[in-house]
């Protein structure tokens, strides 16, 4: 396990390091807390802090597991929250897993494949003393909001991707590796609708719902992050259809250049079936067809069949099959 942070605060103020088997009895007011960050741990590890901060067993397995959804748990006076991170790696969204253990005086978080770590955000918060001082509910608002802001630059760089495509699909036609391109946006993004809907019903439960360790005044930091979620779920919604209307508008596009052609080919053949079939009955060789011997014959059907293949050609060229 990489121990990433396990600090004690005071009032905002960060005191001291602390070791993850340290129990610290912390003041009855929400102002002095511990806050501990760690990344990949162990089974073992992951006992000492059970029993240091009396963590609930299933919590534990789930957060030991790291294959579960967005969900929130209680037990007793501690909540247990997981959430799903991600990020764009060689154009595909890959999953990891924050597990959150809250009580009155700690928040513990446990990250799986994650790629942005918290030091960032620990820092961020340490130079606002007024909003650590308020306690471990607003520090976890703060985790949930830095993973919800994490979504927006996948679905940014998935959109800039998407009409880019759109863009070309009007000057060409897709070719089988963009098809496939397309397809495989859309199961992501379906996968990543996934993940969004149980991150929006967790927000939505601190929202709505009473719990442990969670006072009244953070609610709305918590309605902030799921207002996060919708707007990251819709711009998603719109995504797919716009895969989905890219898609259709390379077949639309395809069956008129399609059709075009078949016109063209179609026009010019039936021009050239007028010197076949003028060249087909004079080819029969039977010793007796009247026009063989005319002196102008030649000449007479040359010009015939230029005519008739000139007036082909304007009537098709203004029906514009050519």
């Amino acid at each position: 396990m990489t121990v990433i942070a396990a600090y004690l605060y005071r009032n905002g103020t960060r005191v001291r390091e602390i070791a993850i088997d340290e129990k610290v009895d912390c003041a009855q007011d929400k102002s002095e807390f511990i806050w501990i960050g760690v990344a990949n741990p162990t089974d073992e590890e992951m006992a000492t802090l059970q029993r240091t901060w009396d963590l609930h067993p299933l919590a534990v397995e789930d957060a030991i597991n790291a294959d579960q959804l967005p969900k929130v748990d209680i037990y007793g006076d501690q909540i247990f929250v997981v959430a799903r991170t991600a990020h764009l790696h060689d154009g595909a969204i890959e999953y990891g897993e924050t597990a959150i253990f809250v009580g009155h005086s700690h928040i513990i978080s446990v990250r799986h494949g994650s790629g942005r770590a918290h030091k960032k955000l620990r820092h961020d918060l340490e130079a606002v003393p007024a909003q650590l001082r308020a306690g471990v509910d607003y520090v976890l608002h703060a985790i949930l909001d830095f993973i919800v802001d994490g979504y927006l630059p996948i679905v940014e760089a998935i959109e800039e991707e998407v009409l880019e495509m759109e863009q070309h699909t009007v000057d060409n036609f897709l070719g089988r590796d963009e098809i496939t391109r397309i397809f495989n946006l859309r199961r992501q993004l379906i996968r990543f609708q996934r993940v969004l809907i149980p991150m929006n019903e967790v927000a939505n439960k601190f929202v709505r719902n009473e719990m442990p360790c969670i006072d009244a005044d953070a609610r709305p930091y918590f309605s902030d992050v799921r207002d996060h979620v919708r707007r990251v779920q819709t711009m998603v919604e719109d995504l797919r259809e716009v895969l989905n209307s890219v898609f259709e508008f390379s077949n639309l596009l395809e069956q008129q250049r399609t059709g075009v052609i078949t016109r063209q080919l179609a026009a010019w053949a039936a021009i050239l079936a007028v010197p076949t079939a003028v060249a087909g009955i004079y080819g029969m060789n039977f010793e007796h067809m009247p026009e063989l011997k005319t002196k102008y014959g030649y000449y007479v059907v040359l010009a015939v069949i230029l005519m008739i293949c000139a007036a082909l050609y304007a009537r098709f060229k203004k029906l514009r099959w050519l």
